[in-house]
């Protein structure tokens, strides 16, 4: 019998602002030394209007949502975030050896550039920040990328979960948050075909797809298991669960089953009991 693994319970940690500008300094730079010293024809930048022939995966997201105590108008500027960043992203063509990056494709959002104050999650709630609501493409990318050959090289988890099950289409923990520049998403391709990303801001949603020279040769199911909400010594709770996936052939024979991450982040709502979890 497998053994359930055995969640942490850390207390939130309130650092200074010194201490966050410093580090914060320290990581950006350290972004930029590796891009531009670790060879740039490792990242992607070729760009193509005409499709590749066949889609491997697509997804796509609301871009509205009844977010309580959240002003219309973050999400409204977020659209306009959204489009500005999907332009500098849709037809990107990810040959074999390459690396796909979030920032360096988007680079900095600015007001010079378009970007407008919208949705930034900072500490478990919304506040207006500059290019905020970009998180939601990430996110898009990143679960599109686990039903693909794709390696995800760089991935960072979210440290709040804000929203309620009720409206959820993916589990817990399934997202790719982003800041510039030093948290990114980075994504190899490790296979010997070319793959191109789609990114399309329609009227309701949000829209993504992978394409390839080839067609699909595996299908994959992303699930999560050892779901847990733990009510913690501090007085808050956490959730915690592991993502995983199964990996079948075009005849749908199971033939791999993979643990990708593990997450915990700190719940910014009571949870609901019963509930999808346990509290411990």
């Amino acid at each position: 019998m497998a053994m359930k693994p055995i969640y942490p319970s850390k207390e939130p940690v309130n650092r200074s602002k010194l201490r966050l500008f410093m580090g914060k300094l320290f990581f950006s730079w350290r972004r930029y030394f590796q891009w531009y010293f670790a060879g740039s024809a490792c990242y992607a930048a070729t760009f193509q209007t005409s499709q590749l022939p066949f889609k491997v995966a697509e997804h796509q997201t609301p871009l509205y949502r009844p977010l309580r105590n959240v002003d219309m108008w973050l999400q409204e500027n977020k659209v306009i975030n959204l489009k500005l960043a999907a332009e500098k992203i849709n037809g990107l063509v990810l040959k074999p050896g390459e690396t796909f990056s979030f920032w360096r494709l988007v680079g900095k959002p600015t007001r010079a550039k378009g970007f407008t104050e919208g949705m930034v999650l900072n500490n478990g709630s919304f506040v207006p920040g500059i290019g905020g609501g970009l998180c939601q493409l990430s996110n898009l990318i990143y679960w599109m990328t686990l039903h693909t050959p794709l390696q995800v090289k760089e991935r960072w988890r979210h440290t709040h979960d804000v929203f309620p099950d009720a409206e959820r289409t993916q589990p817990f923990g399934s997202g790719a948050t982003v800041v510039y520049n030093y948290i990114d998403l980075q994504i190899t391709n490790e296979t010997q075909y070319s793959y191109q990303l789609q990114i399309r801001v329609g009227v309701r949603c949000l829209e993504g797809e992978w394409r390839s020279e080839q067609p699909f040769t595996h299908t994959y199911e992303v699930y999560q298991s050892d779901h847990l909400i733990t009510q913690e010594w501090w007085g808050g709770y956490l959730r915690h669960n592991v993502i995983s996936r199964r990996v079948f052939d075009l005849e749908n024979n199971p033939v791999g089953d993979e643990i990708i991450t593990e997450n915990h982040a700190m719940m910014m709502y009571e949870p609901m009991l019963p509930g999808d979890g346990s509290v411990g």
